[in-house]
């Protein structure tokens, strides 16, 4: 009888810890479910989206959007091919995509060229199909954790989408060849238009996985599409932007609070 009665607690505490483990199997399956069939989160690492992202932004990406790939998968499982549900792309959209050059980095641009399109950037005013996109010169923009000031100028694409974009030096892109986007594919440039990575730019040379000086993404093929940023949930940057996640202890000095639920146009 004292056996018996001694071994109870010790199978209730066994008890407790599968349940908590179980437990946490199916918060993890549930957060694994979610992040691959509506919402990833993602945070900004650079500052190419300028002023529509800043460093230190976290956003929810929508999965529904595209329709789903591999790219929409945990670990970019090959489970199958080419695109499932797909919707379309627009023009203006601000996306995010897998980087066609190791098909594993994810990057965030701006949608500018549909398949089929014509683009093309004379002395820094972006022309779609031969058309100048509406392009109005507003108030500068002050960098808001560093003394720097960009000239800031509103476009408005074809479909009536409009946002703003930087200029702060001439550079190279300033004036580009004629790109033709191929059948499926997409063209992407970053709002920042002076420091931005983007389709203006060719892909490494076949064999380098990995962005060097000189080259940019490419044509962005459809299957790399993971979805359309929708919204802030967060935002943080101090004066050395050392306040992630992970350092809740200095979140209440660098919080953009003004940004917190903001949507993404």
């Amino acid at each position: 009888m004292s056996t018996e009665g001694g071994d109870k607690p010790q199978e209730k505490q066994q008890e407790s810890w599968g349940d908590f483990a179980r437990t946490v199997i199916y918060a993890l399956l549930i957060a694994m479910a979610f992040r691959t069939a509506a919402y990833e989160p993602f945070n900004i690492p650079s500052e190419s989206m300028l002023p529509t992202l800043l460093y230190g932004d976290y956003l929810l990406v929508s999965k529904p959007s595209y329709g789903y790939s591999r790219h929409s998968l945990p670990f970019d499982l090959p489970l199958f091919e080419g695109r499932i549900f797909e919707s379309p792309v627009e023009w203006g959209d601000v996306a995010v995509f897998k980087w066609p050059g190791d098909n594993s980095t994810a990057y965030i641009k701006r949608i500018i060229g549909l398949p089929g399109d014509t683009v093309q950037v004379r002395n820094d005013v972006l022309y779609i199909n031969d058309e100048a996109v509406k392009r109005e010169r507003v108030e500068d923009f002050q960098h808001p954790d560093r003394d720097r000031v960009y000239q800031q100028f509103r476009e408005t694409l074809p479909n009536g989408v409009s946002y703003m974009t930087l200029q702060f030096r001439y550079t190279e892109v300033d004036n580009t060849k004629v790109y033709t986007v191929p059948e499926g594919h997409y063209f992407a440039m970053g709002d920042n238009r002076d420091d931005s990575s983007d389709s203006r730019k060719p892909l490494p040379p076949f064999g380098i996985k990995r962005p060097v000086p000189g080259t940019g993404v490419g044509f962005i093929p459809a299957v790399n599409m993971v979805g359309r940023a929708d919204v802030l949930f967060f935002s943080t940057c101090g004066s050395d932007c050392d306040a992630p996640l992970w350092k809740p202890w200095n979140w209440f000095t660098a919080m953009r609070y003004d940004r917190f639920f903001d949507t993404i146009h």
